[in-house]
């Protein structure tokens, strides 16, 4: 099964760099960006994606009043994290909350977290019973924690979380590969590994070509 995503936002720089964190993944696909609220509405008729990345902050009309008059799920994805817009959110019906910034794997975990709520309520069934709707809400909840990387080495971890503590100011994954002579890769999944655990912050930085870089800081006070 192949699940269809929409991805709006105001930014197309941050909707490629989403649309691209979804294309990604086996079993989804981006079927459109959009960049406002009337563009949404008119390619989720259109398109019939299964599910909708939506930010909140769009130019013509709020992404929680767009998400009230969509029929098909949504997960919202937006800076704004206060406590109001996170109960509007759900309230609209939304079935989950991405705080931007956010590194790939956190999304990849709500994404799979996603798929097996639909494998839980399979089309056509009339009557998952309790259990059936106790597993697809369990289902949602298991993203909380995304996965480790697999084959994550305890050294390797610990040396780029040193050379992140010792930083003065935010560093990027290349910077960070540089010093440890560890590829671009492998710092980004063990940077983002400490994002995900909340002993980093992520934040974007564009550069001169206009594609978003990560840039990332110890959090003050986090476990060290």
């Amino acid at each position: 099964m192949t699940y269809g995503v929409l991805v709006v936002d105001d930014d197309f720089r941050v909707a490629d760099l989403h649309a691209r964190y979804v294309a990604g993944l086996p079993g989804f696909e981006v079927v459109g960006c959009a960049r406002t609220g009337g563009e949404a509405l008119a390619m989720a008729e259109r398109l019939t994606p299964d599910l909708v990345l939506l930010d909140n902050y769009l130019p013509d009309v709020p992404g929680l009043t767009v998400a009230a008059r969509m029929s098909c799920d949504i997960i919202v994805v937006s800076a704004d994290a206060s406590a109001a817009t996170v109960r509007a959110a759900f309230a609209a019906g939304a079935l989950g909350f991405v705080v931007k910034p956010f590194p790939a794997p956190l999304l990849e975990g709500r994404l799979a977290a996603y798929a097996r709520y639909r494998q839980a309520l399979p089309a056509g069934a009339a009557d998952v019973g309790q259990v059936g709707v106790d597993r697809a809400m369990a289902a949602l909840r298991s993203a909380d924690r995304p996965a480790t990387p697999k084959g994550q080495s305890p050294v390797t971890a610990r040396l780029v979380a040193d050379r992140l503590h010792a930083a003065d100011e935010p560093v990027t994954a290349a910077e960070v590969a540089g010093d440890l002579g560890i590829s671009r890769a492998t710092a980004q999944r063990y940077l983002a590994s400490l994002a995900d655990a909340g002993q980093a912050e992520m934040t974007l930085r564009y550069g001169s070509t206009g594609r978003p870089e990560h840039r990332y800081r110890w959090v003050a006070g986090g476990p060290y």
